[in-house]
């Protein structure tokens, strides 16, 4: 099933339109940077074209990656191609970093045998309309990126606004070799390749970080809650976890608090048609749905439960305590408890919460569970 936008265009036919836009500018704009900055002589105008040609080899794959991140998924990858978009994020990200290299390279061998600088003002034309190109492409590329979520189009968006910085730098340091006589070329190309290096070292830092395992977004988690809490049958839902299988390619698994009265035929009913809702709703597939079973006919249990949230809610660093039940036949207590990540000790602290509710309860057996803050999703009771 092909992703769409609210245009009810296909996500991947966006994506290569926008990198066609792309890859046409910053040829247009390579070829004429090429012949003004060898006609005279500059350094930063050549570096900045090849910095161009890079911008349309990023495109180029970008649309490579969005056509095969469009694949259906198959038995190798039943889960599809779709992260094929964070690697080729990661591609565009040192070819970035190498043209800063590169660059950095050339304008140092320039800085120590230096070329007196000849300036045209059709050059500087040609300089002044590539600013305004890359300026505007830059932020096309961007906004067209954030709204389809993809990180290789933002990348090249940010990549063509640093461009469009770059450039009208160049133009100032002409500009001022034709009033004062000085030439800051060299200089200005190892400035150039620096912010260069420094944007590919942050693009790359964020796809990694992507590749790795981002926590998904609040709002997001929110979502997914309130969608599941629409059925009165449910209670909380909490241990939401969350796979990234690429952009807007999200698999859920959650647990959910019922009445302990419920059937399996009537839990079934009930994950099923969440399932549907979820997908309906918010295009996120609900891979499991587990069930904690909440105590609704022993008033006994009912203030215990109260107490116990009580208790480990009183520490600042406990987040969340829910799945709790109590059999009566076998005096247990059982209940999770979210330890924040800020903590330096979240075991030492789970611990303390354990041990306090044995002194509490010496005559019961407590079995406690130190779960994993994957979501924000701290609504308690």
């Amino acid at each position: 099933m092909k992703q769409r936008t609210e245009e009810n265009t296909p996500r991947d036919k966006i994506i290569v339109r926008t990198s066609l836009v792309g890859i046409g500018a910053n040829v247009f704009l390579a070829a004429f940077k090429t012949l003004v900055g060898l006609a005279s002589h500059s350094i930063a105008i050549v570096l900045d074209a090849v910095n161009n040609l890079s911008d349309a080899g990023s495109s180029l794959i970008t649309i490579l990656s969005a056509k095969l991140a469009g694949k259906q998924p198959d038995r190798k990858h039943p889960w599809g191609y779709g992260r094929v978009e964070y690697l080729s994020a990661m591609v565009i990200s040192l070819i970035v970093l190498y043209a800063g290299i590169t660059s950095l390279t050339e304008s140092i061998r320039a800085i120590l045998h230096p070329e007196t600088p000849s300036y045209t003002w059709l050059a500087l034309l040609i300089i002044l309309v590539g600013v305004a190109v890359k300026a505007l492409l830059g932020r096309y590329v961007k906004s067209v990126g954030q709204k389809v979520r993809s990180e290789s189009l933002v990348n090249s968006g940010q990549d063509a606004a640093l461009d469009a910085i770059i450039s009208a730098s160049t133009l100032v340091a002409a500009l001022i070799y034709l009033s004062f006589g000085v030439s800051l070329e060299a200089w200005l190309g190892a400035v150039i390749s620096i912010l260069i290096i420094k944007s590919g070292i942050e693009m790359l830092r964020s796809t990694l970080s992507e590749i790795l395992g981002e926590r998904v977004e609040a709002q997001t988690a929110r979502e997914v809650r309130d969608t599941l809490m629409a059925f009165p049958e449910i209670h909380g839902v909490y241990d939401m976890i969350f796979h990234d299988y690429g952009p807007d390619r999200l698999n859920c698994s959650a647990h959910i608090e019922v009445d302990d009265t419920m059937t399996a035929a009537q839990i079934d009913r009930l994950q099923r048609a969440a399932t549907s809702k979820l997908y309906a709703e918010r295009g996120i597939i609900l891979t499991a749905l587990s069930v904690y079973s909440v105590n609704t006919k022993d008033p006994e249990a009912i203030a215990l439960r109260e107490e116990v949230y009580r208790m480990a809610m009183a520490h600042e660093h406990v987040l969340q305590v829910h799945g709790f039940y109590y059999s009566p036949e076998e005096k247990r207590l059982q209940f999770d408890v979210i330890v924040d990540f800020d903590v330096e000790d979240r075991t030492g602290l789970f611990e303390q919460v354990i041990a306090e509710v044995k002194e509490k309860y010496p005559d019961m057996e407590v079995s406690c569970t130190l779960d994993t803050d994957f979501a924000d999703n701290y609504e308690t009771e």
